[in-house]
């Protein structure tokens, strides 16, 4: 759905240890990542890049451990230098339908589909994943525990998966604007659960979520 392709470092940057930049050194390796999973509401988001085998950054990490100005910045870095990137979405229905684990999955390979080079190897935070084909034939895939905290890829991925969803929870507030989601992005904030208690569930919620322990929930009307 979004496709293609020096941030100012802080103190605490500077002693930050670089990332690996790739897996297997002589591959075209794409990075997967996704955000959003945890949440009560709103889409989960993926992506998937390819950066070019001399990038360099010193900022670059996990999405978590940046502020919001380091995660906007870099996303326009990532987006400069990638060789390709593209971000995805599986919506609140689908998570409900087959559960946020294949929906995870199956948004990090809708970006992968969205690429415009191909990988010859996939990269992919978690311990999780399901064979991907492009052009009928089995891409090889790792999965990396904390693999955004490792690999450069998986980082900008989870960059781009982070920043996109932000954009849409904050869009969504407009439109429900009780329910926080400009702040709390969907999660299981207080906030949140108590506005859900006082005014329901609307349908960008996952309704085979817990939204309210041992509380009978009504749609937004």
């Amino acid at each position: 759905m979004y496709a293609r392709g020096c941030v100012p470092t802080d103190t605490a940057s500077l002693f930050q240890k670089m990332l690996k930049l790739y897996h297997t050194e002589g591959l075209v390796e794409a990075g997967c990542d996704e955000a959003g999973r945890g949440c009560l509401a709103g889409p989960v988001f993926a992506a998937a890049v390819i950066l070019p085998p001399d990038f360099q950054n010193d900022v670059l990490n996990d999405s978590k451990q940046l502020s919001e100005r380091q995660r906007y910045q870099l996303r326009e870095v990532i987006e400069r230098e990638a060789v390709a990137w593209a971000v995805a979405e599986c919506s609140p229905q689908e998570i409900d339908k087959m559960n946020i684990l294949r929906c995870s999955i199956l948004a990090m390979q809708r970006a992968l589909d969205q690429l415009t080079v191909r990988p010859q190897h996939i990269l992919v935070d978690g311990n999780r994943w399901l064979p991907y084909r492009w052009n009928g034939e089995i891409v090889k895939a790792d999965t990396v525990v904390k693999g955004d905290a490792t690999y450069m890829n998986i980082a900008a991925a989870s960059i781009l998966a982070k920043t996109y969803r932000d954009d849409r929870m904050k869009a969504l507030a407009q439109e429900f604007p009780q329910y926080g989601w400009d702040k709390n992005m969907g999660y299981p904030a207080k906030a949140h659960r108590e506005a859900i208690a006082r005014y329901g569930a609307t349908p960008h919620h996952r309704m085979t979520f817990r939204l309210l322990p041992e509380t009978q929930l009504t749609l937004f009307d």
